[in-house]
C-alpha cells in the first residue's frame, strides 16, 4: 500500500503544479492543506508577511481589507490582485493597498514549492497573520483555493462591495447573498478596528446629512467636531485618511464595538450596528475581548470560503496570469 500511497502523492503534486488537478480542490477546503504538498508553506509565508508589516504596520489591516475585497467580489480566487486598467485594484476610491506584501510572501513560498500554492490561498494565510500582528489573534486556515483568471471591473466590484452609507436591512441583505449570517456580518465589520479611513466617505454625514440637520445625529457630537477637524467641508480632504478607531487604530480588538456604543463610528454602516435594534445586542456582547477574537477567527474562515473554485490557475505571479 505505501508504495501506492507514494504515486499517487506524486501525481497529486505534479497536477497541482501544472494547474489541472480540479479534483483536488472541489467541494471543500481543507485544514493543514498543505501539510504534504508543502510543509513549510505556512511559516514561510508568515516570515514574509511579518517582515513587511515590521515596515510598514498600516498594511496589516489593508491585507484583512484586500481579503475581504477578494472574497465578495467573485470569491476568494485572487482577482483583486490581478493588474489592468478600470479594475478593483486600480479603483483610486477604493483605496486598496497592501499588494506588495502578498508579492513578497507569494515570492517566498514559490521559492520553496514553485506552482503549488495559490496566490488566494497566500492571500488568506496572509489576512491571518496580519491579524496576529495586530492582536496576536489567529485562527486555522484552510488551503485548497485555486486563482481565477479575470480581473473585475470596478463596476462590478461596486455592485458587490457593501458602501459606507449602508443600512442594516441593506447590510444583512448584502452579506447573506454571500452565505454569511448577520451575527458575522457585525463580527466582521470589527476589521474596522484598525487601519484608516477616508475623507471621502465621510463628509456627507458631517455637512449634509439633511437640510434640518447638517450633521448625523448618530456620531457623538464631540467626535463629530473631531471629523469636522480632520475633514474640513472642500474636494482636497476627500483623500484625507481617518483612523477607523480613533480609540486603538493599530490594534484589532472590541474597542470598535465600545465606540460604536459610544457613538463614534466612523462610517453610517458602522454606527448603524448599534442603532438598529436586529444588531445592537451583537454589538453589546462584542464588548468582551476574547470573544470577538474567538468569532471573528470563525468568521474570517467562513468568509473565506465564499466561491472558492473548483478549476483555475496557480498563479506564479499573483498580478497576472499564467500564459502557458
Amino acid at each position: 500500500m505505501a508504495p501506492t500511497r507514494s504515486i499517487l502523492s506524486v501525481v497529486a503534486l505534479t497536477l497541482l503544479v501544472h494547474g489541472s488537478a480540479d479534483a483536488v480542490n472541489q467541494n471543500c477546503l481543507k485544514d493543514q492543506f498543505y501539510d504534504q504538498l508543502c510543509p513549510d508553506a505556512e511559516r514561510v509565508i508568515q516570515n514574509a508577511v511579518f517582515a513587511e508589516l515590521d515596515k510598514n504596520l498600516s498594511n496589516a489591516a489593508a491585507i484583512i481589507r484586500l481579503q475581504f475585497h477578494d472574497c465578495f467580489v467573485g470569491g476568494c480566487e485572487a482577482s483583486v490582485l490581478l493588474d489592468g486598467d478600470d479594475t478593483e485594484k486600480s479603483s483610486v476610491s477604493a483605496h486598496l493597498r497592501g499588494f506588495e506584501v502578498v508579492d513578497a510572501a507569494k515570492t517566498a513560498v514559490e521559492a520553496i514549492c514553485p506552482g503549488v500554492v495559490s496566490c488566494a490561498d497566500v492571500l488568506a494565510y496572509a489576512a491571518r497573520d496580519s491579524a496576529i500582528k495586530l492582536n496576536g489573534t489567529g485562527w486555522a486556515v484552510q488551503g485548497g483555493r485555486r486563482d481565477g483568471l479575470v480581473a473585475f471591473s470596478v463596476a462590478a466590484a461596486e455592485e458587490d462591495i457593501p458602501s459606507p452609507d449602508l443600512d442594516v436591512t441593506q447590510l444583512i441583505a448584502n452579506f447573506a447573498v454571500k452565505g454569511l449570517s448577520a451575527r458575522q456580518m457585525v463580527v466582521l465589520s470589527g476589521s474596522h478596528s484598525s487601519g484608516v479611513g477616508h475623507c471621502d466617505k465621510v463628509v456627507a454625514r458631517l455637512y449634509n446629512f439633511s437640510a434640518a440637520r447638517p450633521t448625523d445625529p448618530s456620531l457623538d457630537p464631540e467626535y463629530a467636531e473631531e471629523l469636522k477637524r480632520r475633514c474640513p467641508n472642500a474636494p482636497v480632504a476627500k483623500s484625507v485618511e481617518v483612523a477607523m478607531d480613533s480609540a486603538t487604530p493599530q490594534t484589532l480588538d472590541s474597542d470598535y464595538f465600545l465606540g460604536l456604543t459610544a457613538r463614534k463610528g466612523l462610517f453610517a454602516s458602522d454606527q448603524a450596528l448599534f442603532e438598529d435594534r436586529r444588531t445592537t445586542d451583537i454589538v453589546a456582547s462584542l464588548h468582551d475581548g476574547r470573544r470577538f477574537a474567538s468569532e471573528f477567527g470563525e468568521a474570517m474562515r467562513a468568509m473565506g470560503a465564499i466561491g472558492v473554485r473548483a478549476r483555475g490557475q496557480i498563479r506564479r505571479n499573483c498580478r497576472k496570469v499564467n500564459t502557458w
